[in-house]
């Protein structure tokens, strides 16, 4: 089934510090722990151990008292290892620290440092990074595509990191490729594959043998526990967002 995002109380992007960061827009374990039942087809220990840092900044109504308890049990049932929380009001702060959790500034995790000089006006998209007394580049340099020639078997990581990523071999079952752009795939893809790591919507997933466990782009994945759709099993697919509520769409591909 597809994910949309008003119907998820859990998004999943990475930083540059390596963690993984849970943008919730719930704080009840109860709510999240059916969030991630639908959007990872119930798969337990579907992560890789990867720490995570929990984002309160979508929740709209915080309860009195957070279930810390509940939140970590939650979470380390998917094999993610709390590390950490942001954009939390401060009364909070207390429970954090009982729960063994650090306080992260969001603009560290972004790759800049905190704005201190008032002077200075604040970046308003992770993307962007300005240094008032420094000209402006003529044209900014785009990281390269990166190509994998190999295939990846069952245990590998791939991801580009700001980048697109190009596979001119297969991915296993069991292997796993990440980029913040699109992904490209030519030849069979049978392992995850999740596009606009960052929160790319634009992204797109593209293969020319499709059968992934598992396709995510900017967040809205989709598994396939019960099978590819007939349709699209084997074939060349193109996976990407679509509408206002940004819907996970397959889309057969014609290459002749």
């Amino acid at each position: 089934m597809s994910a949309s995002a008003p119907a998820r109380s859990i998004e999943f992007h990475n930083t540059t510090l390596g963690a993984t960061v849970a943008v919730l827009l719930a704080a009840e374990p109860s709510t999240l722990a059916d969030s991630l039942h639908k959007m990872l087809g119930g798969m337990p220990d579907f992560f890789n151990d990867e720490a995570v840092i929990l984002d309160f900044a979508g929740v709209a109504q915080l309860p009195a008292r957070i279930d810390w308890s509940g939140l970590q049990s939650l979470l380390r049932r998917y094999r993610l290892q709390p590390i950490g929380v942001m954009r939390l009001p401060v009364e909070h702060h207390e429970g954090v620290r009982r729960a063994g959790l650090a306080l992260f500034d969001p603009a560290q995790l972004a790759g800049r440092p905190p704005a201190e000089a008032p002077a200075q006006p604040a970046p308003e998209q992770v993307a962007t990074q300005a240094t008032p007394a420094a000209p402006a580049p003529a044209a900014a340099t785009a990281t390269p595509t990166m190509f994998v020639d190999r295939p990846l078997r069952s245990g590998q990581q791939i991801y580009a990191r700001g980048t697109d990523l190009v596979l001119l071999g297969g991915v296993s079952p069991g292997a796993e490729v990440i980029a913040d752009g699109s992904i490209h795939c030519y030849g069979p893809l049978r392992g995850r594959a999740l596009a606009g790591a960052q929160g790319d919507q634009a992204a797109r997933i593209v293969a020319s043998n499709f059968g992934p466990e598992l396709v995510s782009i900017a967040g809205v994945y989709r598994t396939f526990e019960r099978g590819i759709p007939e349709a699209f099993a084997g074939k060349p697919t193109l996976v990407r967002l679509s509408g206002a509520d940004h819907t996970l769409n397959l889309e057969a591909l014609k290459l002749d």
